[in-house]
Formats: structure tokens, C-alpha cells, sequence
């Protein structure tokens, strides 16, 4: 979104620039006036969509809740803004993610803004290079030991009472021996080579496996109905947007999140 309002800031931008080239040859005082409104727009509008994407790339950028993957912290439709800078920058039109003067790292709990990864996206969707971005928060970081017993959620084998978390299936999938060995079990996860697995398996019994350097595992607070890091994987660090900073609407759920 930010890199469309810039392009479309440099559109209009030029056209202003070619329309004072051009001036000298509106002499009629009816020219005239029609150039200075129209010349006006423009100037008025490359400056606010250059402005806005700078701001949004960098700082502050608005989201809507797509789903309710982390019902009942946020519900569909709600509107927040994300903190782009908490982070780190990015350096523009640069692909490998590095970030620069982060003034803090992911730490588990944050509910994190991230583009959502490869493994995340259907076949048709990477063939038709469709960037979306998800809502999580981040339960581990790099070097924790992540398990998942009967639905309930240890780091570092310790238990974690998330209390944040919800439950609507009382069902609980049994667990499965899905391969021979935890280093199989791991390197299939961080391949995101769960999503080709039945969410029965994964779903209420999970791991155990250590996030790898550089990423983290995301989970939805709405755990039985998330599509999260349990089935694609790991979330590399590069695809990290943004810290959930405030919900503004509808007005009656306004807060700092």
C-alpha cells in the first residue's frame, strides 16, 4: 500500500512539475484560473500521498482484523494501528529484511503485524505473487523449546497460562507419530511442510521443536480455528511489520492494545 501511494505521490508530482513548464501558454484569465485550481490539486496531492506512504513505511500504518483467528483480543473488522518502527526500519525497495535502530526485539506475548510467509499461502496464491499480511502474537523466540500438550502450551518445559487464549472445539486430537525422529519432526516443521498435514494431527498436540535463530513462532490467540506457525512454520524475522499499538474502531472497543 505505502509503495502505491509513493508511486502515485511521484505520478502526480511530474504532472505538476510538466504543468509549470507549461505555464507560458495559458494566457486567457480562464486558462489561468483553471490552471491554478488544477495546478493546486496536484501540488496538494503528491505532497499528502508522498508524506502519507513515508509515514506508513516507517512509522505508523493502519490494519483491519481479516478474520477471527485472534478472537477474543481482537474480532473481525476491528481497526488498529501498528507501530512500524518499534522494530526497526527497513531499508526501502531492499529485499533480504534487515532492520536498523530497533528500539526493542518481538518478545513473546506482543501481538506482531507480519507479511504473511510463502508456506502461509496456497499454490494459486504464490503463482499469482499475492502478498497479504497476518495477525498473530508471538508465544517463543529464537532458541525456545516449544510444545503443545492436549492444548496446553509449554516454553522451555515450563507451562504457559496463557490466559489470553481461547478454546471453541472441546474436542481434543490425540497425538500422532508423525515421524521417526524429533530432528524429521523438526526440519519438516521449518520447511512449513506441516500445511500438507491434517490439522488433527497438529493441532491440540504439538512438538516439541526449537525455533531457529532469526524467527519466531506465532500463534493466534483463537487457537482451535488459527492457521499459525503450528502448520507453516516458523516466522522469519524478514516478514515482521509491526507491533499492535492501538484499536480505534469501532469507537465503543477503543484501546491500547
Amino acid at each position: 500500500m505505502e509503495l502505491r501511494l509513493f508511486l502515485i505521490g511521484c505520478v502526480l508530482f511530474f504532472t505538476a512539475m510538466f504543468m509549470l513548464a507549461v505555464k507560458k501558454y495559458f494566457k486567457t484569465s480562464l486558462s489561468q484560473r483553471l490552471f491554478k485550481k488544477v495546478y493546486s490539486w496536484l501540488d496538494t496531492g503528491w505532497t499528502a500521498l508522498i508524506i502519507a506512504s513515508f509515514i506508513m513505511f516507517f512509522f505508523i500504518q493502519a490494519f483491519k482484523i481479516p478474520s477471527g483467528s485472534m478472537r477474543e483480543t481482537l474480532l473481525e473488522g476491528d481497526h488498529l494501528f501498528a507501530n512500524k518502527f518499534i522494530y526497526g526500519f527497513r531499508i526501502p525497495f531492499t529485499s533480504n529484511g534487515k532492520k536498523y535502530a530497533a528500539l526493542k526485539k518481538v518478545r513473546r506475548g506482543d501481538i506482531v503485524i507480519f507479511q504473511c510467509p510463502p508456506e502461509a499461502l496456497t499454490i494459486s496464491e504464490r503463482e499469482s505473487g499475492i502478498k497479504k499480511d497476518y495477525i498473530k502474537r508471538c508465544v517463543a523466540v529464537a532458541g525456545d523449546k516449544v510444545e503443545i500438550k492436549d492444548k496446553k502450551l509449554y516454553i522451555n518445559n515450563i507451562f504457559v497460562n496463557d490466559t489470553y487464549a481461547t478454546f471453541g472445539d472441546y474436542a481434543i486430537f490425540q497425538k500422532f507419530n508423525l515421524f521417526n525422529t524429533r530432528k524429521e519432526y523438526q526440519k519438516a516443521w521449518e520447511k512449513g511442510k506441516f500445511t500438507l498435514i491434517s490439522a488433527s494431527f497438529i493441532r491440540d498436540n504439538f512438538g516439541p521443536v526449537v525455533v531457529p535463530e532469526g524467527h519466531y513462532m506465532m500463534m493466534g490467540d483463537n487457537r482451535d480455528f488459527s492457521f499459525d506457525s503450528r502448520f507453516w512454520g516458523p516466522l522469519s524475522d524478514k516478514y515482521i511489520k509491526g507491533k499492535a499499538l492501538f484499536l480505534y474502531w469501532p469507537v465503543k472497543r477503543w484501546r491500547i492494545i
